[in-house]
């Protein structure tokens, strides 16, 4: 077994990092075997490996964290376990976020807190928001997949800093018993990946329906959200990358819409994450750190009145954007504002994925071409339910975006 701590890791309360466990079996065996040929970098590459190929390319993937995160500052705990079953997944190891209850290991409190993870693309920059280790973790090939949550847009901001697929299911469709709530009716179970067809994979894996391939066109936003010069530009370039290679496209109206949303979002984080947190916060005080303690004391100031008309106001566009996805089955916006802000003082704006989490939609982030500088994300999003087709839509977009970028 193995087991290490990154530096500052006796705070747990204030990291946003995560555990690593997996489905692997005694590590042994495989001590000693680092050879670049066993190591393993993709999930569709670990589910094409035999089970003794998926045992040989664990300790590479120990080595690469040992030797990475010392600048990385991913992870909490470094925890290989045996195989649970005999799945699709066995021997495979994965990261998992530090609010999800693990066998052996504690649980931290997942907020706006800047964590001390590093973006693997610029180590100066932000890796994103709370699920954040489990995004640089896969940008950093240091497992294939991963596990995170999103309440506003923890899973998606990161995947686009990072560079990397980001995917949070329809809110409901996958349970939540052990994951530490912040806001109980936006917490949502996601996943990260280095590519959408290495997502698709895992949403198979996991067995859960994966549609079939379909041809409809796709919404976009016009006028466009308020968003940075960089992604304004690589966006609308993935747009016309798409026109051309005979993809409809269809302008539509919902940034005011979007951003009511995103407010929205705020309000009803506020308001129930305060509650579940008041008596921690009694209890604890200021060791819950600065933005969990702003959280409370500000969510309990927002009235019954306000939070049940700002849900009525989330369930009037529900029907809405219903409407919307009749037409345009799947909506195309930037899965961020800009790329990951310099330094770590802040997580990012997380104001281009709150809607969608407002909302329950199923939403995928995947990675935009560009020529120089950091990673930047479209964002996919399609009706609740409607998972198996926005993951195959994203397949299909990225290789479209890939060839024709080339």
């Amino acid at each position: 077994m193995v087991h290490t701590s990154v530096p500052g890791s006796e705070s747990m309360m204030d990291r946003r990092t995560f555990l690593f466990t997996g489905f692997a079996a005694a590590i042994g065996a495989t001590v000693g075997v680092t050879s670049q040929k066993a190591r393993l970098k993709t999930l569709t590459q670990w589910l094409d490996a035999s089970r003794k190929a998926r045992e040989l390319a664990l300790q590479p993937c120990l080595d690469r964290i040992r030797d990475m995160d010392p600048s990385i500052h991913g992870w909490v705990q470094v925890l290989p376990q045996r195989p649970t079953g005999t799945g699709k997944l066995s021997e495979i190891p994965f990261g998992v976020k530090d609010i999800i209850e693990t066998r052996g290991q504690c649980t931290a409190f997942a907020y706006f807190t800047p964590p001390p993870t590093r973006n693997p693309r610029d180590l100066a920059h932000t890796p994103g928001g709370s699920s954040s280790g489990s995004a640089a973790a896969v940008a950093a090939e240091m497992v294939p997949f991963a596990l995170g949550t999103q309440t506003k847009g923890s899973v998606l901001r990161p995947a686009s800093f990072c560079g990397v697929t980001g995917f949070k299911a329809s809110y409901g469709l996958l349970p939540m018993e052990g994951v530490l709530p912040l806001a109980k009716s936006l917490d949502t179970l996601g996943f990260f990946t280095h590519t959408p067809a290495d997502m698709l994979l895992l949403w198979e894996s996991m067995e859960h329906p994966a549609g079939r391939t379909e041809d409809f066109a796709l919404g976009a936003p016009e006028p466009m959200p308020e968003v940075e010069p960089a992604m304004a530009a690589a966006f609308q370039n993935a747009l016309s990358l798409l026109r051309n290679a005979g993809a409809s496209i269809r302008s539509i109206d919902i940034a005011g819409m979007l951003a009511k949303l995103s407010d929205a979002t705020d309000t009803v984080t506020f308001y129930e994450g305060a509650r579940f947190h008041q008596q921690r916060f009694k209890d604890y005080g200021d060791r819950l750190g600065a933005e969990l303690v702003d959280l409370v004391q500000k969510g309990l100031q927002i009235s019954a009145e306000r939070y049940n008309e700002t849900v009525r106001y989330v369930d009037s566009c529900k029907p809405q954007f219903t409407e919307l996805f009749k037409a345009t089955p799947v909506i195309l916006t930037p899965a961020a504002v800009g790329p990951a802000p310099l330094g770590l003082a802040s997580t990012g704006d997380p104001r281009m994925n709150a809607p969608w989490t407002a909302l329950g939609t199923p939403a995928i982030s995947i990675p935009i071409p560009v020529a120089s500088g950091l990673p930047l994300g479209l964002q996919l999003a399609a009706d609740h339910g409607q998972d198996a087709r926005v993951l195959r839509t994203a397949v299909r977009l990225q290789r479209t975006l890939s060839s024709g970028y080339s």
